[in-house]
């Protein structure tokens, strides 16, 4: 993706033509993740046929373009703990009841359910910034809800 800028021109005293700049840059972080993500979901499973050339699995499914993301192997499931991969499984990780990005309990608890509990926390709080040069806080402690995919 490119962008350009032009400085001076018309209104420089001399009435010369502006110096245009140009520079290339990579396009928005999320439209690329979105873009990948889109090429991951669609992606088409191959195998090595007979004659040791790839042949797509599901043939009801439109034939991979050179522009298509194309694998033999099934991504690894992130859910249970697995040593080959190195994956810990989600089992006991701390999820948000009321979140439905990546770190809510439904995704990551992986359709498992949680458990939920209460617990003590501990903050710094009412601080307060003392010449010269330190800072002074309490010590507050409130009861929270955890939850803790099963």
């Amino acid at each position: 993706m490119g962008s350009c800028k032009v400085r001076g021109g018309n209104s420089s005293p001399q009435g010369q033509p502006g110096l245009k700049t140009c520079w290339l840059q990579l396009a928005d972080f999320r439209r690329i993740g979105e873009f990948l993500k889109e090429k991951y979901d669609s992606a088409a499973a191959m195998r090595v046929g007979r004659k040791g050339k790839l042949e797509q699995v599901d043939k009801r499914f439109n034939a991979p373009t050179p522009e298509d993301l194309v694998y033999m192997d099934p991504s690894p499931d992130y859910c249970l703990a697995n040593e080959t991969t190195g994956s810990l499984g989600t089992v006991g990780r701390h999820c948000n009841k009321t979140s439905e990005g990546m770190d809510g309990c439904e995704l990551m608890c992986c359709g498992r359910g949680y458990d939920q509990f209460k617990t003590y926390k501990h903050e710094r709080c009412h601080c307060k910034f003392h010449w010269c040069c330190y800072v002074k806080c309490r010590r507050c402690t409130s009861l929270v809800d955890q939850f803790v995919c099963k």
